[in-house]
């Protein structure tokens, strides 16, 4: 972020009661200072002023170090005279941005924590629910011979039902209309099915956009994308 700080003169007091710790026959001058810090989102007048004694013959400031005890009190003294600060802190119009982007972010969060869910479409809620006997899906199996590589897979694309349920073991029996390429589910029948069923499978994997099932074997794999 980009920082500036700016030395604000305030008041300039020429001294002839002090005496020059450097150079006594030198006048001086004591100069009171305030910085002003400036950035992108903000500007900030510090609280506290600082003083520099400068000898006006040879233009050179005096090292605070040198200061003598009355040259302390003259600058008490004349730091509590110093003129306010026009003000301590002011954001700038891109720190209004910022401030209001912040406020419309935080705005959104808390809005999208506490607004209801939106509802979920029938087709997501039945595809929710836990596959029971009589149920028709629309997905593919894969069928292997061994394990691990594609070589003789078996798979088509089309429609299963659920004949039989025995615990965690589903029986699936596909359509007698099946295609080795996918096909929009309309062209594919979905009423008349075998009566023999697939390797017997388990449910690994459910959401409301897919159902997998797979053999204890590795071997038969459903995927199920929607349901009738």
């Amino acid at each position: 972020m980009f920082l500036s700080i700016q030395k604000i003169e305030q008041t300039v007091h020429h001294i002839d009661s002090l005496q020059n710790p450097q150079n006594p026959h030198n006048a001086m001058v004591l100069g009171i200072y305030r910085n002003k810090v400036n950035s992108i989102v903000y500007s900030v007048y510090t609280k506290k002023t600082y003083g520099e004694y400068w000898d006006t013959v040879d233009n050179k400031k005096i090292p605070k170090r040198l200061w003598t005890p009355e040259m302390k009190a003259y600058y008490e003294q004349k730091a509590k005279e110093a003129p306010k600060p026009p003000y301590i802190y002011k954001i700038t119009v891109v720190g209004w941005l910022f401030v209001l982007s912040a406020i419309a972010l935080f705005g959104y969060l808390i809005y999208d924590s506490v607004k209801p869910p939106l509802p979920k479409s029938e087709t997501y809620v039945a595809m929710e629910q836990v596959p029971s006997e009589g149920d028709t899906y629309f997905g593919r199996y894969e069928i292997y011979k061994e394990k691990g590589t594609p070589i003789g897979m078996e798979g088509n694309f089309g429609w299963f039902k659920v004949l039989k349920v025995e615990g965690d073991v589903y029986h699936l029996a596909t359509s007698i209309e099946m295609s080795k390429s996918h096909k929009p589910k309309e062209q594919l029948n979905n009423i008349d099915f075998n009566t023999e069923t697939l390797p017997p499978v388990k449910l690994t994997e459910q959401t409301g956009y897919n159902i997998r099932f797979k053999s204890d074997d590795g071997l038969t794999e459903i995927y199920i994308t929607d349901k009738k």
